[in-house]
């Protein structure tokens, strides 16, 4: 067995077989890459480090044959036992100070404690990851070198062509995580969020906005963005634009409202909202409801943008969208529409819509705990605003046996406490009996 518990990073790599490492058919089969032979790297050992190599490309898949069989990593100072068996030196070392005397691959007995250097084989890992390093490293400058050729152009060109480079910039920032910083370090932010303005068309913009959005950006870059003319922009383009733009305009805005509160309320628009409706109700594009919804979680987080979202129409599209949803979206949904309970608007919009009561008592109990407080928490809203007629409807919904279960439950004590309060609530116009029938419960219930 193992002498501790393996790093399971590589274990789809490494078979555990007791079969002796065969250097000469791995290097013929090509296995290890380059084909025949010990690969030349071209540069001294001494300029390259093993160890950061292989922490650079911890990502890749390395051949078998270079996996410690007890660590299941890549092995730096490999040794072989007199089974044939090779391992990481360290490795075995620690596994012979426990007292073990086998080969902990194959289990036999040793005969023969020394390890021996196993030269070949570290010069094989060595030029491996030295050929793949050296090689992501090439990529990694051509990929800088063409950004800044790429953030050259775009100081000079117009039309089509700077379409062309923004779409290029996009796919290449999107792929590659030095490009990123490439365009930081090199004052991209700013040459592109220029190109937003008034003028810009949308072409351009959709490009400049899927560029933006993958970039780290300060707060600098962020104020620079919510200038009205920029803001107003998106919107647009959120309403305009292709599903994909949709999103990329949707998360942008929010990573321009994250943390900042005066601009939440600033950029809440009508058309934003509304252009938020229409992606949250597309359920084609799970992304795009996700991000939507995330959004308008955090622009009805401020009580002055709440009656406007009520007045676009919300609470019914909000309430309709709801069956079919996953957990984090139906959450999400639960929370917008329990911001929104606190606005009379609000109230009397959940009111009114035929399907509120039955949609949000299905989902007591049902999806998690935080679904279950925002649909306590809306029921509460508007049992108390319109007792007489909502309370009989929730009755009618089995909101009664639900809220027997919350208060049975392991949920925190709030939540018990709402619910007697609710179910106290919804009582009040019916005798017990008749209240005991409406709800249908069991003697044991009663």
């Amino acid at each position: 067995m193992p002498m501790y518990q393996p790093s399971t990073r590589r274990k789809a790599d490494m078979k555990l077989d007791s079969q002796v490492l065969d250097l000469e058919t791995a290097v013929k089969d090509g296995i290890l890459g380059g084909g025949g032979g010990v690969i030349s790297t071209g540069f001294a050992s001494e300029k390259l480090d093993l160890k950061m190599m292989i922490e650079e490309l911890e990502s890749m898949e390395v051949p078998t044959v270079f996996i410690c069989p007890i660590s299941l990593e890549p092995m730096q100072d490999p040794v072989t036992l007199c089974t044939g068996q090779t391992y990481e030196r360290s490795n075995i070392l620690k596994w012979f100070s426990l007292g073990h005397y086998t080969c902990p691959t194959t289990m036999q007995e040793l005969w023969d404690e020394s390890v021996t250097p196993n030269k070949t084989l570290q010069q094989l890992i060595f030029s491996w990851f030295s050929q793949k390093y050296l090689a992501m490293k090439k990529r990694s400058e051509d990929v800088q070198g063409r950004v800044k050729e790429i953030l050259e152009n775009l100081k000079k060109i117009k039309g089509q062509a700077r379409v062309q480079a923004l779409k290029e910039l996009r796919q290449v920032v999107q792929a590659h995580g030095t490009a990123k910083k490439t365009v930081v370090e090199n004052g991209g932010v700013g040459l592109i969020s220029s190109l937003l303005g008034p003028f810009t068309t949308h072409a351009v913009g959709s490009e400049v906005i899927g560029v933006l959005v993958n970039l780290n950006l300060d707060l600098d870059s962020k104020s620079d963005l919510l200038q009205p003319a920029k803001i107003s922009l998106m919107v647009d383009i959120l309403n305009e634009g292709t599903i994909e733009t949709k999103i990329n305009c949707t998360r942008l805005i929010g990573m321009l409202m994250e943390g900042n509160d005066l601009a939440s309320e600033n950029v809440a628009s009508l058309s934003l909202l509304v252009g938020l409706l229409r992606l949250v109700k597309d359920k084609k594009h799970a992304n795009g409801v996700l991000a939507g919804l995330s959004l308008l979680k955090t622009i009805c987080s401020h009580e002055s943008v709440r009656s406007s979202f009520v007045n676009v129409g919300a609470v019914p599209q909000l309430v309709e969208l709801m069956p079919g949803l996953n957990n984090e979206c139906l959450e999400l949904v639960l929370h917008i529409l329990e911001l929104l309970s606190s606005t009379p608007e609000g109230r009397l919009a959940l009111k009114d819509c035929p399907n509120t009561i039955p949609n949000v008592v299905k989902l007591l109990m049902k999806a998690s705990e935080n679904c279950t407080q925002f649909a306590l928490s809306i029921l509460w809203a508007i049992c108390k605003f319109a007792p007489d007629e909502c309370a009989s409807l929730a009755v009618d919904a089995g909101l009664a046996a639900k809220l027997l279960l919350v208060i049975q439950s392991g949920c925190n004590p709030e939540l018990k406490q709402k619910s007697a309060e609710l179910l106290k609530l919804c009582s009040l116009n019916y005798t017990a009996t008749i209240f005991i029938s409406k709800c249908k419960l069991t003697r044991t219930m009663q």
